[in-house]
């Protein structure tokens, strides 16, 4: 009777387009992984602690308290905007949602829409934690690869939404490449993992604060750094097999146009964290690391989606091995 009722209440609205859905789609791509940039601004500018606590900014206060208060008014404000993005984030998952069940779609795709609402409510979570617990080098780890989970299913469920509810399932790659698509995605998460150790035991710990200092990884850097490198090499290694595999079926040009994408964020991903290391981490290049391990979570995704796909146009002659 609740669900009937919620439909009701959705039923009001305007009937959204299949546009409108995508749109939506494409923004809670936007959103979860523009918000895992701006906490890595929040973090590079030392301002983590800039409200102190969780879910109140100050206790007693949910908004800063401005130069009444021992922390700088920069770090307030930019913890305090970071936290406010978070509702724009809630908003485009709520958005996504209402779209699919207005438009009556297929119980994947709403099951999917939701984890959109239901993750961003664990990364609040995740994120008052990381905060209470002083930005412990661990927490601020796990809330960043939960970002790079939820920017993974966002694109996942982008795809499912462009498909045909009415639609056949056709399997554009062999199982072989499927599971060494999968490999790739493990890869990646492996470099992500490394990449957030790399941070956990680097110069930037999101507050400066001489007496009571943020808990370090006590780990030799360069070490790390290395390990981190040579996850990314193995990671690149599969997208290129993968690659000469898909060339070699001749696949369709949708998957050939995600690699490509891909290989070329990963490239670039590299290049950038080679600048890192040379010029002692500056802010901006963490910005922009973060951003592109967004960015290769994102196309991994979209490869990954592009080897079965729902469409109701004639299925392709199948690709053997």
């Amino acid at each position: 009777m609740l669900y009937r009722g919620y439909l009701s209440l959705v039923d009001r609205l305007p009937l959204p387009s299949l546009r409108a859905q995508r749109i939506i789609a494409f923004l809670t791509i936007l959103t979860q992984g523009g918000i895992a940039v701006t906490g890595s601004v929040v973090r590079v500018t030392a301002s983590g602690l800039g409200c102190p606590t969780w879910p109140q900014c100050f206790p007693g206060s949910l908004v800063p308290v401005g130069v009444s208060s021992n922390v700088h008014t920069l770090h307030q404000v930019v913890e305090f905007g970071n936290r406010l993005l978070t509702f724009v984030v809630v908003a485009v998952a709520a958005a996504i949602v209402l779209a699919v069940t207005r438009a009556r779609r297929r119980k994947e795709v709403i099951a999917w829409a939701w984890l959109m609402p239901a993750g961003t409510v664990v990364q609040a979570i995740l994120g008052g934690i990381t905060v209470l617990a002083g930005l412990v080098w661990w927490t601020v780890a796990i809330h960043m690869l939960a970002s790079m989970l939820m920017v993974w299913l966002a694109v996942i469920l982008y795809a499912k939404v462009g498909e045909p509810d009415d639609g056949i399932v056709v399997q554009v790659l062999p199982q072989p490449l499927r599971w060494l698509t999968a490999l790739s995605a493990v890869a990646l998460a492996g470099v992500l993992v490394l990449g957030t150790m790399v941070t956990g035991a680097g110069p930037h710990a999101g507050d400066k604060s001489i007496d009571n200092p943020v808990p370090r990884l006590d780990l030799d850097i360069t070490m790390l750094v290395h390990l981190h490198a040579e996850a990314l090499v193995g990671y690149l290694a599969l997208l290129v097999g993968l690659a000469f595999a898909v060339y070699a079926l001749h696949a369709p040009e949708a998957v050939k146009t995600r690699l490509k994408v891909v290989l070329a964020l990963v490239a670039a991903q590299a290049c950038i964290g080679l600048v890192q290391f040379w010029t002692d981490v500056p802010a901006v290049l963490v910005v922009l690391h973060v951003a592109g391990a967004g960015l290769c979570t994102a196309a991994t995704a979209a490869v990954w989606a592009a080897g079965r796909i729902r469409t109701t146009a004639p299925a392709p002659e199948p690709v053997t091995v």
